[in-house]
């Protein structure tokens, strides 16, 4: 089998894998050495089911001793098999960045032999890479759980960001559909990953020179939709992982069906996508705008209205809390309006330390008023013309989403009237509380 061979076979197995993002280091390019890479990302392509990849996402090998239920690469599939040599996957790399299709290497692979030399031929590809070649770009390589601490520790001295993946979101589903696997060897290779980076962190306060461990952190990923879990275990789950374990990023990946049976959804069911978007957008609010998992959702509300996002959501069950007058509210509250992001919660602490603002001011400074309008006041006052109610403001951002879910040939445009009739108070609550 030639090498272009294997890339055909081990990139199309790589493709289910979504944490791949390429943020977070800041290296130059050095004299005498190749590549660079930038902490806001880099070059961007595309996978064959669509996600945006930025770059080389790769399997070393497809091979695994591993029997996962959903896993395309489980060891009873009739499936086309194909592993790199260290040289081979370093060669082509390089091969490709020269040729500037890549900027970087996301490298992962089913289980070899077992964990320990699987790892081994990790670390040999990225030794070769940064020490033979010099190559100083982005690399994200995949811990493999049950893998010597020795050895992990050190994947993470050649690597920028590590990763190891949950895959389910609870011990019971892992149990019933990766019975190789165990909870304590993935918690705990991300654990041992935590505590070389604070370790690291530390010895870098003290020796200007030392070398630096997964320098972008770890992330992890978990599959939505293969087991019952709902939206608040996931979301808990998460909250908790970024507590526990200080990750970079939660990725969630849609369910899709690759192997019949009878303990996964059946092979025609659509992957949960709208699902997916929520997920992200619920971990958006955790990272960034002050909210915890117990305030989205709770045990009698345990998953997410598909119908509009988690921040409208979240606002229109605290219509106590509203309106926020925007030219007295602090920060934290400012985050909470729908229709307002953190840029231009900044823009708008800094616009009224001069002046008072209006409506038209926060067009003009980013905020999103088809939303934020509900919640907000401007100078003890609410915008021109607008009747305030929780089943208008509940229709309307319903009717916004729903339209920006659509595609765009059956987008329509309906007026408020077209609303109130298509959806009336008793059906917007039965669709919010479920």
């Amino acid at each position: 089998m030639t090498v272009l061979e294997k890339l055909e076979i081990l990139t199309d197995a790589a493709k289910y894998d979504v944490a791949c993002t390429s943020s977070g280091v800041d290296r130059k390019g050095k004299r005498g050495s190749v590549g660079s890479s930038a902490a806001c990302g880099i070059c961007h392509s595309f996978s064959a089911d669509g996600r945006c990849i930025s770059l080389l996402k790769v399997l070393f090998s497809n091979a695994c001793i591993y029997d996962c239920e959903y896993c395309i690469n489980r060891r009873t599939n009739q499936t086309p098999r194909a592993s790199f040599t260290p040289r081979e996957l370093a060669e082509l790399t390089m091969g490709f960045y020269r040729r500037n299709y890549i900027e970087g290497l996301f490298v992962s692979s089913g289980v070899i032999r077992n964990p320990d030399y699987t790892c081994e031929q990790l670390i040999e590809t990225l030794r070769i890479l940064r020490e033979e070649y010099r190559f100083r770009g982005y690399i994200h390589a995949k811990a493999i759980p049950g893998a010597d601490p020795l050895l992990l520790s050190r994947l993470g001295m050649l690597a920028d960001r590590m990763s190891v993946n949950i895959e389910l979101p609870s011990e019971e589903s892992l149990k019933r559909l990766a019975p190789d696997k165990s909870r304590h060897s993935i918690f705990h290779p991300m654990g041992l990953i935590t505590g070389k980076i604070q370790e690291n962190a530390t010895e870098m306060v003290r020796y200007r020179h030392t070398p630096r461990f997964v320098p972008a952190g770890q992330s992890t990923q978990m599959i939505i939709g293969a087991t019952p879990e709902t939206d608040w275990q996931i979301l808990r789950l998460t909250e908790g992982l970024y507590q526990k374990y200080q990750l970079k990023r939660v990725f969630f990946s849609a369910y899709i069906p690759v192997n019949s049976t009878a303990l996964l959804p059946p092979t025609d069911t659509k992957p949960p996508l709208l699902r997916e978007h929520r997920l992200y957008q619920a971990d958006w609010l955790l990272r960034f705008y002050g909210f915890s998992a117990s305030e989205l959702l709770d045990e009698e509300h345990q998953e997410f209205n598909p119908l509009i996002d988690p921040k409208c959501n979240w606002a229109v069950h605290h219509m106590e809390q509203f309106p926020v007058e925007v030219n007295r509210a602090e920060y934290q509250m400012l985050l909470r309006v729908p229709g307002i992001g953190v840029k231009s919660a900044r823009r708008i602490m800094t616009a009224r330390r001069t002046a008072a603002l209006d409506f038209d001011d926060l067009k003009k400074l980013g905020v999103v008023l088809k939303r934020a309008q509900y919640f907000l006041t401007c100078k003890g006052k609410g915008m021109r013309g607008l009747y305030v109610s929780p089943d208008a403001a509940i229709r309307n951002l319903i009717t916004q989403q729903g339209r920006e879910l659509l595609p765009q040939e059956q987008a329509q445009q309906l007026s408020f009237f077209d609303t109130q009739s298509l959806l009336q108070p008793s059906q917007v609550k039965m669709m919010l509380t479920g």
